[in-house]
């Protein structure tokens, strides 16, 4: 009690409350973040994991194009010797059979692309174009028309490769004993020539709901006064569409013909599931050739070569493609 007394003294007469353990002590400041860099911070760990998974894989995929990697180098990969530009050499010697079947497979992907885009833009141009009007029922077949996207591609082809069987298929039911096109022939659609054909018609039914559902999110930034006022001036829906709907979509349709060029090009699961490992001449996408080249030969070496080929074209015509079009927006301010 004394004690108590004389350090009430010294104090003043008042004893001073003791700070709790989780009180901040008076002097000291907790660093803050600048309000800014928060948000990089948070993001930084995904970042870090995103740039591991996709750099490690590919700086190991172009360490392997340098190596004669084969079957026999497998269990020891990493004492696969050197084999400097020789991978190269072959994937581009189209003297050669290996060069010759990766020129062919590049064709059928470009001639493949072009279709599948262009298809998918403009089906998904005109069904967002349309979808735009008030009308009893839209809301439904908005949601019909996204189902393609929606479903999983390995359910979806699966159904499809179904569909084109010769004998038991839909599609030559359809065709050959409804409609009678074929002459009562029935077609070969995933063998032969035809098969390119069965592959367009795939892709194409999975990419153009995707053009759709962005085509129509851009139609929404339109104002409706721009249709109004042409409507007044005597402009048709042609001549609306023309230069007010394609010009207020350039932006979107710059970034929507990228995404679809680069997932088109880059498709692996359509033709694997739809044909099988050992795709046909018209079905044989550039992906698929080098799974075939790296997995199925066992020739590693050659297959990382075709992959960093790959790789280099669509850099250069993705850049390309930026700059272009990026020259052709008009300037603002």
């Amino acid at each position: 009690m004394a004690t108590a007394n004389a350090s009430a003294a010294r104090t003043g007469g008042a004893e001073r409350p003791r700070p709790g353990p989780g009180a901040a002590r008076p002097g000291r400041r907790r660093p803050r973040l600048p309000p800014k860099a928060l948000p990089y911070l948070l993001l930084a760990p995904a970042v870090a994991a995103e740039l591991i998974v996709h750099l490690v894989p590919i700086a190991v995929g172009i360490w392997m194009s340098f190596r004669e990697l084969t079957l026999f180098y497998v269990r020891e990969w990493s004492r696969a010797p050197g084999a400097g530009l020789g991978n190269y050499r072959v994937a581009v010697d189209v003297d050669g059979a290996i060069g010759a079947g990766l020129l062919r497979s590049f064709l059928v992907t470009v001639a493949v692309t072009v279709l599948a885009v262009g298809l998918s833009w403009l089906l998904g141009t005109a069904a967002a174009i349309l979808m735009q009007d008030r009308f009893r029922g839209r809301g439904p077949l908005r949601a019909v028309f996204l189902v393609p996207y929606a479903l999983p591609v390995y359910t979806a082809v699966m159904t499809w490769a179904f569909m084109f069987q010769r004998d038991t298929g839909l599609v030559n039911h359809v065709l050959a004993d409804q409609l009678h096109l074929t002459g009562g022939d029935r077609p070969f659609w995933l063998i032969g020539d035809n098969s390119f054909w069965a592959l367009v018609t795939v892709i194409v039914w999975r990419s153009w709901p995707f053009a759709f559902l962005v085509l129509m999110a851009g139609l929404q930034n339109i104002p409706r006064d721009l249709y109004e006022a042409s409507a007044l001036d005597g402009a048709g829906v042609w001549r609306q569409i023309r230069h007010i709907t394609l010009p207020a979509l350039r932006p979107v349709n710059q970034v929507l013909v990228l995404v679809l060029f680069l997932w088109t090009f880059n498709d692996f699961n359509t033709p694997f599931v739809l044909f099988g490992r050992a795709a046909p001449d018209g079905g044989d996408l550039i992906s698929v050739h080098i799974y075939h080249a790296s997995f199925v030969t066992w020739n590693f070496g050659t297959g990382s070569a075709m992959s960093v080929l790959l790789l280099l074209f669509l850099l250069v015509v993705t850049a390309a493609y930026l700059l272009a079009t990026s020259r052709r927006r008009p300037a603002h301010g």
